[in-house]
């Protein structure tokens, strides 16, 4: 796929075809105006298909529905903000998050911030780190968790005392939070067409809790003067207006919703309503009143508009909670006619019309000022639905309000088990989860009872990692000394994770091992290894990631806590245990994926290739030192010891880069001046840099890239320097060597 292709389709198909999305910053989003069977009629068509699924698994884009793309941007994201995306998968948020994080950061410079990105189900956690994978960043950590019970991770005895004292590393919280809560779906119906047939009012009515406690733990896990966005692809307002009211009752004057209708103004959008109905069984009802008494427990007050709920009417409602201590959050509230202007102007969308409204009508106002909220149309500009309500937190909760986010739904197991079995959307991004609810529900209990429990608990119980670093630092002393008993147990030791089936996550501290990797690839000490190299292996680190200081920060407070976080993923894989037997002086090599990050900072085993030679490696992978088409390159190879190399292109005139090569080198085939106008520091620096990873065998330079990179790499030197794929006779003259030297 090339330009040229990209215009032939845009001349074929319209100005329309291809298109940025107006209300995108910085014209970083682009609107296909195709369908699937349109993307594979035509010849040209299919070949920008692959483009985009080619550009997709390497990173350099991310398809994503244009309407999904929209809550993210209204978090106004800092790169030192810390991030929390409640129900993450599949992960096109996330990934949005991350590159608004990294956005602004130097070169060789990792954000202050980091975004932490969760979801219940274990089977979407993989497809999230998969999609998540492609960024190679530090500053990322994925957890498996229910989002209304997300943790807390606090060291405080109350919550009181966190705020006592900000200087103290207290408890888990962040600047912002996403949440993108589970629904019923409907505004992907034109998308999912299998919507149609599946959808039912009463789908709302049972995620309605479920979506109150989820947002609620948002609220509470958010800093004061942080921003949260909730959000839904549903139209239903059970699962919109009606939750965000309820946030704003339970809260009460701790967190006001935001009038956002000044940020993306190119963003064409409906206020909120103010009035509604609810459907339960074929009936549809007002107010709470009117719904028969024995389906209270199930059509609950907190989905009605109205706000003027009793104790009364919070008794009769089982196992749900409310605040009633705040009426002052009453306050809150647009007059009649400012509803009904609102209403009106929604053209029709509002569910019960509000034109003969009077103060004796019984159709219900909500008091808060719920036209803040942002409806999105398809019709309005051609996209899916959604629902947006943007929140501040302007004080802390108070004890009882921070209890309400504990609250478990009101419906029996046997109607949960129901749940699932009911029809449910398809949606890509809003896959609907309903009620995944569990009998051994985690519970956020008081943080002193919580850690004194844990404390008593017997290791052999396998619900802690953490018995006494000395004793753990005494084992792994043995370990080195050859003590096989003492090596056992401490494999014992690390084998046993709180969370069952996944690994733990241990902080990499073999100093000898570290300073044999910094020695090996000349790694600068401004980058710090220690202290920021975690491994899941509990036997020998076949792998090490590498966390950022914010990253590190929540980690170390995760084992302090006694793990409460279930980290499914961290980090950007940096190191990799080789099993070569070239007798290489270092028992890891470096990883693609980490080496933007490292690259400013090596000062050893650096090649500089002209774009032939490191075109024929990425095409061959696999080429004996003699076959370079640059001799003197091959000579540099040959004269390296053996093990992980980095190979840098260069770019500029191959004569005078030739030339240059004949100047003097030094032991680590590095030098100063190159193309006659760069010099190698700031050659490492340039973000715009292409280096690779190799393996440096007996006879053959071996790359150690993925086939999907190593296309997308091939692809950018065929567009910046025009350099094909080599034809059969050129094969000839440079045979192709398979196998390497080396198991990877």
């Amino acid at each position: 796929m090339t330009l040229g292709d990209l215009w032939r389709v845009s001349n074929e198909y319209g100005e329309d075809a291809i298109r940025p999305l107006p209300w995108y910053p910085g014209n970083l989003a682009w609107h296909l105006n195709f369908s699937r069977k349109e993307l594979r009629k035509n010849l040209a068509l299919e070949s920008f298909h692959e483009f985009l699924k080619h550009e997709s698994d390497v990173g350099n884009i991310t398809r994503q529905e244009a309407v999904s793309m929209v809550p993210p941007l209204f978090l106004n994201v800092q790169p030192d903000h810390h991030i929390l995306d409640l129900c993450a998968a599949p992960g096109s948020k996330t990934f949005q998050l991350l590159e608004m994080i990294h956005q602004s950061k130097e070169s060789g410079l990792l954000p202050g911030g980091l975004v932490m990105a969760n979801d219940i189900n274990v089977q979407r956690c993989d497809l999230l780190i998969h999609n998540t994978k492609r960024m190679c960043t530090a500053n990322l950590i994925v957890t498996n968790h229910e989002a209304q019970n997300f943790p807390n991770c606090s060291l405080a005895k109350d919550y009181s005392e966190v705020y006592k004292d900000t200087c103290k590393l207290q408890r888990l919280e962040f600047d912002r939070v996403l949440c993108d809560v589970p629904c019923s779906g409907d505004g992907t119906i034109r998308k999912g067409h299998d919507m149609w047939r599946k959808w039912n009012s009463g789908m709302g009515n049972q995620l309605h809790l479920l979506q109150v406690n989820i947002a609620m733990r948002g609220i509470a896990l958010l800093k004061v003067g942080g921003r949260m966005v909730y959000s839904t692809c549903s139209m239903n307002p059970v699962e919109n207006e009606a939750v965000v009211a309820e946030l704003l009752r339970r809260s009460g004057n701790s967190v006001e919703l935001l009038d956002v209708s000044c940020e993306l103004p190119e963003l064409v959008r409906r206020p909120g309503l103010s009035t509604w109905k609810v459907k339960d069984r074929g009936s549809w009802f007002q107010t709470h009143d009117d719904v028969p008494h024995d389906r209270k427990t199930v059509v609950l007050p907190s989905m009605f508009p109205s706000s003027d709920i009793t104790e009364e009417s919070h008794a009769g409602c089982g196992d749900f909670e409310m605040n009633t201590d705040n009426r002052s959050s009453f306050s809150r509230n647009c007059n009649v006619e400012e509803t009904r202007k609102i209403n009106h102007d929604m053209d029709g969308v509002s569910i019960g019309s509000t034109k003969n409204l009077d103060c004796t009508s019984n159709i219900m106002n909500s008091k808060f000022p719920l036209h803040r909220c942002m409806r999105i149309v398809p019709h309005d500009q051609n996209s899916g639905a959604f629902f947006i309500a943007v929140l501040h937190k302007l004080a802390p909760l108070n004890g009882s309000q921070i209890q309400g986010t504990k609250i478990q739904h009101t419906l029996g197991k046997d109607r949960i088990e129901q749940l699932h079995k009911e029809p449910q959307p398809e949606a890509g991004p809003y896959e609907t989860i309903l009620t995944r609810q569990h009998n051994n529900v985690l519970e956020v209990d008081d943080d002193a009872e919580l850690l004194g429990r844990r404390q008593n608990l017997n290791m052999d119980n396998g619900t802690s990692k953490d018995k006494n670093s000395t004793e753990v630092e005494m084992v792994f002393n043995d370990v080195e000394s050859g003590r096989e008993e003492s090596g056992d147990r401490m494999k014992k030791l690390q084998k046993q994770s709180r969370w069952k089936g996944v690994d733990p996550v241990l902080f990499f501290k073999d100093e000898v091992v570290i300073k044999s990797i910094r020695s090996f690839f000349g790694i600068k000490e401004s980058f710090s290894l220690e202290g920021h190299l975690v491994t899941r292996s509990t036997d020998n680190a076949r792998r090490m990631y590498y966390i950022s200081k914010s990253v590190k920060e929540i980690v170390e407070l995760n084992e302090q806590v006694g793990e409460q976080l279930k980290i499914a993923s961290l980090g950007v894989k940096m190191f990799e245990r080789h099993r070569s037997k070239d007798g290489c002086s270092c028992a890891y090599r470096l990883s693609y994926e980490g080496l933007s990050l490292l690259l400013p900072y090596i000062s050893k085993r650096i090649l500089y290739a002209s774009p032939v030679d490191f075109h024929r490696l990425l095409q061959y992978r696999t080429i004996n030192f003699a076959h370079f088409v640059d001799s003197r390159f091959g000579e540099e190879a040959a004269s390296l010891m053996p093990g992980c190399c980095v190979v840098v292109l260069v770019e500029g005139n191959i004569m005078l880069y030739m030339q240059r090569l004949k100047e003097p080198l030094d032991d680590n085939v590095g030098f100063k001046n190159i193309s006659g106008h760069k010099n190698a520091d700031s050659i490492l620096k340039d973000p715009t840099t292409i280096a690779i990873v190799c393996w440096r065998g007996k006879g053959t330079m071996n790359v150690m890239v993925s086939q999907p990179d190593r296309k997308d790499l091939l692809e950018r030197m065929a567009y910046r320097f025009g350099i094909k794929a080599s034809t059969e006779e050129d094969e000839k003259f440079y045979p192709k060597v398979n196998g390497f030297d080396q198991g990877s």
